[in-house]
């Protein structure tokens, strides 16, 4: 048998073939992923005798191209997590690293574990692309924290506090009413410096034009908080510059997240678990399509606790001699987004307070008996988990069977 170990990164990997009792099939070469290479990379494995396995480290988008050459070649693939890698084989004191010796690592690691190798199956094209979706959301959503952060940092400075005084929905297309009212009303002087009277005629101006309901109340109460303001920039053509510009940005992520979001709804749809998944309490057009996006097909884990194991949210045993650690912390060594995800679907459950839902009831019940904050949430979020595989699953092999 032989074992194809492939370290990967950017644009090119490292491989190594052994055989068992450390025979070197092949010495450790490098391979571009480019069409051309790959291709001569399938003709170097076809060409050895006897059964052969590639094994590789999961690492982001970088190992699909490979992964999926090899894939359509016929071979048996295995995405190995890199935690199972990392420990493995360290009988030296020697801490050396290169591409080459990780690539023999992991193919020593392929014959150890052989028979136990789990098989890579590529996610269907839907999947891929709402899992992928899901990804930029993720990293549009920080970007959009740190920009509306900086933005209120510099209102601070020429209209402090006019953020919390709106309270008004974000709007499907990603628009926040604060948001449009600061682009137009920059600084506090251009409220405060005119008459109460003149400026409820322009703000009713500006309701009707964006789409919003006036109300004679509200602008009273901006007016006067306005004339309330201690502001550090004066009112000049560089601040109005520096607040826009901060406006523009916000905005464009804003709208991007919004475009997202609906695009992960028309790809969720598609799938056949959908239903299932949106009739679930906490569960609705925001958190629905990110749960399907993270878990992906629920049948690709063998059981409930494989499933709570890809989340972190276990508590593995720790027990040592006479040393037995009954209150252990959740492992953390899964999907971080998928953690986030079901945190916010518990605090639908805590605001709402279904007190039907058989979740609420083991939540309200580990609350009183004084759980902390942190641990009977995360108790929760583990019995939804394990709720959601046996539901989702449960329908997916009924629709197999028909």
């Amino acid at each position: 048998m032989n074992c194809v170990g492939i370290d990967v990164s950017k644009g090119k990997s490292m491989i190594a073939v052994m055989r068992p009792f450390g025979e070197v099939v092949l010495t450790p070469f490098e391979v571009q992923h480019t069409a051309s290479e790959l291709s001569e990379l399938v003709k170097a494995l076809k060409s050895l005798v006897g059964e052969t396995r590639v094994v590789m480290e999961a690492t982001g988008n970088y190992h699909a191209p490979i992964a999926l050459a090899l894939q359509n070649a016929g071979f048996y693939i295995s995405i190995v997590n890199a935690i199972l890698v990392h420990d493995y084989g360290n009988n030296s004191l020697r801490r050396a690293k290169t591409d080459k010796k990780d690539a023999i690592k992991l193919a020593n690691y392929g014959l150890d574990h052989w028979l136990t190798l789990p098989r890579y199956v590529p996610d269907e094209d839907t999947r891929m692309m709402l899992k992928t979706c899901y990804r930029q959301y993720q990293q549009y959503s920080k970007v959009q924290t740190t920009i509306k952060n900086n933005l209120i940092s510099l209102l601070d400075t020429t209209f402090p506090g006019i953020n919390r005084l709106f309270s008004s929905p974000i709007r499907a297309d990603g628009r926040e009413k604060w948001l449009d009212f600061v682009e137009t009303f920059w600084h506090c002087e251009c409220v405060s410096k005119v008459s109460e009277n003149m400026f409820s005629v322009k703000y009713q101006k500006w309701c009707q034009r964006n789409g919003y309901n006036f109300s004679q109340t509200k602008a009273h109460e901006l007016h006067s908080f306005a004339r309330s303001c201690i502001t550090s920039l004066p009112k000049s053509e560089t601040t109005k510059l520096l607040v826009k510009q901060s406006i523009v940005q916000l905005q464009a992520t804003s709208s991007a997240l919004a475009a997202l979001k609906q695009e992960m709804n028309v790809l969720a749809e598609q799938l056949p678990e959908y239903p299932v998944v949106m009739g679930m309490f906490g569960v609705g057009p925001a958190l629905g399509p990110q749960l399907i996006a993270e878990i992906g097909d629920v049948r690709r884990f063998h059981s409930k606790k494989a499933l709570v194991a890809f989340a972190g949210i276990d508590a593995p045993p720790y027990q040592s001699g006479q040393m037995d650690v009954r209150s252990r912390s959740i492992s953390k060594r899964g999907s971080s987004a998928l953690r986030r995800t079901l945190f916010l679907v518990m605090c639908v459950y805590l605001q709402q307070s279904p007190d039907q839902e058989p979740i609420y009831k083991f939540m309200d019940k580990k609350r009183a008996e004084g759980k902390p904050y942190r641990v009977y949430m995360m108790a929760s979020a583990n019995k939804f988990l394990r709720v959601y595989y046996a539901t989702v699953k449960a329908h997916l092999d009924a629709l197999n069977k028909t």
